[in-house]
Formats: structure tokens, C-alpha cells, sequence
């Protein structure tokens, strides 16, 4: 498994032509809500730290459960990849017991539906976020080894080329966005 994940969560002035693409060429995978809370250790407050490096979350993805600890690497306030961690769980309240045990504090809950699509190599999620809004979320699922910052390039040029309008750039992530939004800054395109 590959434990590093390349990624770029945009806003798009217009998700439809965006949306006409992928049921045209991509390969329509699941619809879900997708309820993600996120921690942070007591001793070690990942949220004191600008920009944000490390998410610890716990997700339930229509009763499919997994646990996944972040570390984005940021150029300045942009990021392009993190290092991922995670793997599925059985059980996802004894899991919030064993953190709430360890002293682990929750910090927000990200609430939204998400609808997968692939494409080529990419995973592409059209995300309904509570409080929010809606974005566009594009992974690269490829099995080469690929350059974070010229797979973003590629991303971007995509949706571009698709006719998107206006991109802009959330470098954050939502829990980030709901949790300080007077400190949302994005990149527009």
C-alpha cells in the first residue's frame, strides 16, 4: 500500500460541465455520506500550529468504518501530498473510547456526501459539505510514482480543459475551513 497521497480540494465556479465529463468518461463508483470526525492528542495540539500539518480522523462512510492519520507537507501555506496512514475498523465507538481514554480530544466533525468517480488515474469526489459548501476533490490513484506538484499541475489543467470556470485552491482541508473560517485562504486559478 501506498502511504502517501498527492490531492487538491477546489471550489469550481460550474460543476456542471465538470459533472457531464465524468458520466461521459469516468467510471462511476459509489455515493455516500461520509461522517468524519477529527482528534487531536492533549499533550500535543495539532491545531496550534500554522499551517495545520497532522489530521488524526475517524470516518464512517454509509457504516463502513476506517481511522487515518494525516501528515501534509507544506511549501510555504500550500501542501501537495501527505504522508496517509490508515486501515479499516469493526468498531468505530470502542475506537473513539480508546482515544477518548488516551486523552484525545474531538475537534470537529465534517459531515457530507461524496460522490466517486475514476478517471484515468485519478479519483475524483464531488463532495456536499455541511456548513460549507461544495468542492471537488481529485486524487491520484495511479501505481507509478508520481511528482506531487506536477500531478497538481495535471489536475488543475483537467479541470481547466473541462471548462470549469474559476478554480480556487483550499490548501487547508475542511476540518481546517470549518474549524477557523476567517483564516480560509485559497489560491484561485
Amino acid at each position: 500500500m501506498n502511504d502517501v497521497e498527492i490531492e487538491i480540494q477546489v471550489n469550481i465556479e460550474k460543476s456542471e460541465p465538470l459533472l457531464a465529463f465524468l458520466k461521459e468518461n469516468a467510471e462511476f463508483k459509489s455515493e455516500a455520506r461520509q461522517i468524519d470526525e477529527y482528534f487531536t492528542p492533549a499533550h500535543r495540539d495539532f491545531t496550534a500550529v500554522r499551517p495545520v500539518a497532522e489530521w488524526l480522523r475517524l470516518r464512517d462512510s454509509s457504516g463502513q468504518y476506517s481511522f487515518v492519520y494525516k501528515n501534509w507537507h507544506h511549501e510555504g501555506e500550500k501542501s501537495f501530498y501527505c504522508d496517509e496512514y490508515e486501515t479499516e475498523i469493526g468498531d468505530l465507538k470502542q475506537v473513539r473510547k480508546i482515544l477518548e481514554a488516551l486523552n484525545f480530544k474531538s475537534l470537529v466533525v465534517v459531515d457530507k456526501t461524496r460522490q466517486t468517480w475514476r478517471y484515468l488515474d485519478f479519483e475524483i469526489a464531488m463532495d456536499s459539505v455541511k456548513n460549507l459548501g461544495e468542492f471537488v476533490e481529485i486524487e491520484y490513484k495511479g501505481e507509478a510514482q508520481a511528482d506531487p506538484k506536477e500531478t497538481t499541475d495535471q489536475i488543475v489543467k483537467l479541470l481547466k480543459d473541462i471548462g470549469c470556470g474559476e478554480i480556487k485552491i483550499n490548501y487547508m482541508g475542511y476540518p481546517y475551513l470549518l474549524l477557523f473560517p476567517g483564516e480560509a485562504k485559497y489560491e484561485v486559478l
